[in-house]
């Protein structure tokens, strides 16, 4: 490409050149005709000089003849010009020895001229004219007068040569210029002709390169089509795969679990029909497996991001002191625990009681991994996570987090078992001693908090994980009492219960009987608002959210309207946009999650009934 230009930037330097020369030639014929001008003026000014001479001489003839005072005023006034002429010609004449020469004869000529002259005129005033006249009869001022004449002769014929030199210079001036104008022109042309076809041969050069970009464009769309293809049908068998080991993970689980509810249920309605009615451990066991399969769907929840949070404004060090004891029973005594609790930790806004049971889990996982027999440390810090780590973690916002970490003493785990940890159903743990839905649960919550997870581990050196969750930057909220606590004053209180399921309204209505309430039910939002209306003493709509025509919370909004003194509970196995959006509950909304204890459900009823 350098060789190619070569030519290019060779004729442009020619042209520069020959422009160049062409004004410095124009330039050199400007200075000629400069000094030519000068010259005149130069032989002007000696022309003036003699003339000044000639008058000085002329007033002095005429008044020695006449004796008329009135001419000598040409004299004076010639006498009076001649050093400011001289001065004008010394200040013009070049430093040229013949030059100099001349002028200097000139110079002493006019002084005897001048000399002459004034001793006529003095002869004369003293009356003596006829000395005076003897000495202009002498011939001495004549001599004089051709002696500077003579000098000036031998100036003019000087400057005649210089002009002469500098007409011929002129000349070839002229000719130079004539040469480089054709110069220019041709080389402007040849230039012209060479970028022409330059241009031609790059536009063409440009149009295949084109046309071959646009090719392999064409060819590379084609690849890219066809690999997101094969990334696609990639993308959709691994989600096949994880929905496979998703659901067979809850089948497998469910299975177990309704097994028991079944078989226990079977065992005691068998023993029911013969009268027997030690059926208590049947009972236990069908509840024990109902909450398993309560705490799985919750765990599936949180995984998925969906479960309903209530957060609060959360003293991360308080929580974990209160925790302390909770979490030494959970290890057992074999465990070493150790908290360290940074000095002025931020607050975080989140559900407290979910931040406990992802302690807690981890917590369990460490023991599990340390064989009941380690250290546990659990540790709060302040933390900022840039830019560039918000760069290499997804769904990571670069900002100030506080961080709680546990740590462990135990076995460690290598790359590839960290990569799957947070898949649900995963576990390494022997049969019958985990569900792997531990860590996918803490991992949900985290994300749905707007935090961070991250685990830090090596076979053999024990394990770390950091849950980093968003510092809360508002004002701190005040408490809100929670009501009557232990208060045992009777219960008279009306709740109308609205569910759609027959058997679930049915279920609630007998709970909440069997609490002491008096309960009105409605199977949907119409005929709950029919029988508000009819019915003015009720205190709380305990409603389902998920209905036909009407929902929970559009009913909810019509009978607050009707009664401002109406308190609300909402209840669901799973909602999306009704009270919860973004995983987070709307304010000032009370939540009951299905399926519920009646133990549950009385704290829940109380709390909202003695709030004020």
């Amino acid at each position: 490409m350098r060789w190619q230009s070569l030519p290019l930037v060779i004729g442009f330097a020619v042209l520069a050149l020959i422009v160049g020369s062409r004004a410095m030639l124009v330039e050199g014929q400007r200075a000629n005709r400069a000094a030519a001008r000068e010259a005149i003026e130069y032989q002007e000014l000696l022309s003036g000089l003699l003339s000044l001479a000639q008058d000085a001489e002329s007033g002095q003839r005429g008044y020695l003849l006449t004796g008329e005072k009135s001419y000598l005023e040409p004299y004076r006034r010639a006498v009076g010009a001649i050093p400011g002429q001289l001065a004008r010609i010394d200040s013009m004449t070049a430093p040229d020895d013949q030059v100099v020469q001349q002028i200097n004869h000139i110079k002493d000529a006019l002084s005897q001229k001048q000399a002459e002259l004034a001793e006529t005129i003095a002869l004369y005033d003293q009356g003596n004219a006829t000395k005076a006249l003897d000495l202009v009869r002498s011939g001495q001022g004549k001599a004089v007068m051709d002696e500077i004449r003579t000098s000036m002769d031998t100036i003019r014929r000087i400057g005649a040569a210089a002009v002469a030199a500098r007409d011929e210079n002129t000349d070839r001036v002229e000719a130079w210029l004539r040469i480089g104008s054709l110069a220019a022109l041709l080389a402007i042309f040849l230039l012209g002709a060479y970028t022409i076809r330059e241009s031609r041969r790059r536009f063409h050069e440009v149009a295949v390169a084109q046309d071959e970009l646009v090719r392999k464009n064409i060819a590379l769309g084609n690849e890219i089509q066809t690999r997101e293809k094969a990334e696609s049908q990639i993308r959709q068998m691994q989600k096949m795969e994880a929905v496979g080991q998703l659901t067979g993970g809850i089948a497998h689980d469910f299975n177990n679990m309704l097994a028991v509810i079944i078989s226990a249920m079977n065992l005691a309605q068998r023993k029911l029909a013969r009268g027997e009615h030690d059926i208590a451990k049947f009972i236990e066991a069908a509840i024990d497996a109902a909450n398993r399969a309560a705490n799985l769907t919750a765990r599936l929840l949180a995984f998925s991001r969906q479960q309903p949070l209530a957060p609060q404004i959360v003293d991360a060090n308080r929580l974990l002191t209160g925790m302390s004891d909770l979490i030494r029973r959970a290890l057992g005594e074999t465990i070493r625990i150790e908290t360290v609790l940074a000095g002025g930790l931020w607050k975080i806004h989140a559900d407290p009681s979910q931040i406990e049971n992802a302690i807690l889990n981890l917590a369990v996982n460490a023991r599990d991994a340390m064989g009941g027999d380690g250290k546990l440390t659990i540790e709060t810090a302040n933390s900022h996570l840039d830019d560039s780590y918000a760069a290499t973690h997804a769904e990571v916002a670069a900002g100030q987090y506080v961080m709680i970490a546990v740590s462990d003493t135990g076995s460690g785990m290598p790359p590839e078992i960290i990569a799957k940890a947070f898949e649900p159903f995963f576990t390494t743990k022997p049969v019958n001693k985990g569900t792997g839905l531990g860590l996918s649960q803490v991992f949900g919550f985290v994300k749905q908090s707007g935090g961070h997870v991250k685990i830090y581990s090596e076979p053999g050196e024990g394990t770390t994980i950091k849950i980093y969750l968003p510092r809360f930057f508002g004002a701190e909220e005040a408490a809100v009492p929670t009501g009557r606590g232990e208060n045992s004053a009777p219960i008279t209180e009306t709740i109308l219960v609205v569910e759609d399921d027959a058997r679930v309204r049915a279920s609630t209505t007998d709970a909440l009987r069997e609490l002491g309430y008096a309960v009105i039910d409605a199977a949907s939002g119409q005929e709950a608002l029919q029988k508000l209306a009819e019915t003015p003493g009720i205190a709380l709509l305990f409603t389902d959210i998920v209905m036909p025509v009407m929902n929970g919370r559009k009913l909810a909004e019509e009978a607050i309207a009707r009664m401002p003194q109406l308190k609300v509970i909402f209840t669901t196995g799973f909602t999306r946009n009704a009270v919860v959006h973004n995983g987070v509950l709307d304010h000032d909304v009370h939540f009951l999650a299905k399926p519920f204890t009646i133990e549950q459900l009385a704290a829940k009823l109380r709390a909202v009934l003695d709030t004020k």
